[in-house]
Order: C-alpha cells, then structure tokens, then sequence
C-alpha cells in the first residue's frame, strides 16, 4: 500500500542497475537516449502491445512518433531517479537490440504494494528468451527488491481483473 505518507521503498534502498539473464542478455533501466531502439521495438510490436496494455494504458498510441516515444522515456527516466516508478529494458548483449521492457509501479489499487508486468517483442514470444524472462522477474523482484506484495499484472491475474481492483484513496 502506498500514499502521500508511506513511501513505497525505503529511502536508502538502491535499484539495481543491471540483471542478467543466462540468455546474455540483460535488463537495465530505460533512458532516453534509448528511443531508437525502443521505437522499432513497440511499434513492430504495437497490435500485441495494445491489446495487453491499450485499456489500462492506453499505451502504445497508433500514431506515436520518435519524439513522443522520447518524451515518454525521458518520464521514464525522471521516475526511476526519484525512485517513483521502474522501466528496465531488456537489451542483447551488446545492446543494439532492444527486445522488451519490465514495469515495476506502485499501485494504487488494493491487495499490492506493486504491479509489475513486461513484454517481449513479437518475434521474441515464445522463445528461450522470453522464458528466461518469465522466469527471472518474480525471482528477481523477490531477491532483490523490497516488497511485500508484488502482483504480477498479465500473470497472476488478467488485465482484466486487475482493471476491476478498486482504487484506494
């Protein structure tokens, strides 16, 4: 549970800057300076990403160009800085490719102290890497961050359900 009062992680607490995956890739957060590799990657992907993200989000708008996507990184940046929310991008190994994103929020809604959900590129479902994926971030969030009830959105529950949670005030 988070509000005004109650941060939703500990001042001193540090987010980890890079995680492996046995694959070689590896996840770090989002910057910037990333749009052009996250550009092709949401938007080669963007009927898939609608469908999961659209009503929650409405997230990736059909028309988003370079600049928007740019914006929207740069928010994202400014939110892991302030320690408000998290994107990780999964990158290969020499970062040139930029695969898929985590999302780690505070929630608003009961029953959580985070939603959390992620996505692979389209030519990437069902793959090796996606399952090294699927596999890492519940292991991953329960090692190393410091939560108390994660909610895996798109996972444990539908998007759906989780739509239906009602907000706390």
């Amino acid at each position: 549970m988070t509000n005004d009062e109650t941060p939703w992680l500990p001042a001193d607490w540090e987010h980890p800057t890079r995680v492996e995956l046995p694959t070689g890739h590896h996840l770090r957060p989002i910057h910037p300076d990333d749009t052009e590799l996250d550009m092709p990657a949401v938007m080669g992907s963007r009927e898939r990403l609608w469908s999961i993200y659209g009503e929650a989000w409405g997230w990736p708008p059909a028309d988003m160009t370079a600049e928007q996507d740019r914006e929207d990184l740069q928010h994202h940046w400014d939110e892991i800085v302030a320690h408000e929310s998290f994107n990780y991008a999964l990158f290969d190994a020499e970062e040139t490719e930029l695969i898929g994103c985590v999302y780690i929020d505070p929630t608003d809604k009961a029953g959580g102290d985070a939603d959390i959900s992620w996505w692979v590129r389209d030519e990437y479902v069902g793959t090796e890497v996606e399952t090294a994926l699927d596999e890492l971030v519940p292991r991953w969030i329960a090692e190393d961050w410091p939560l108390q009830a994660p909610r895996y959105v798109g996972r444990d529950l539908s998007w759906a359900e989780w739509l239906a949670i009602p907000r706390q005030r």
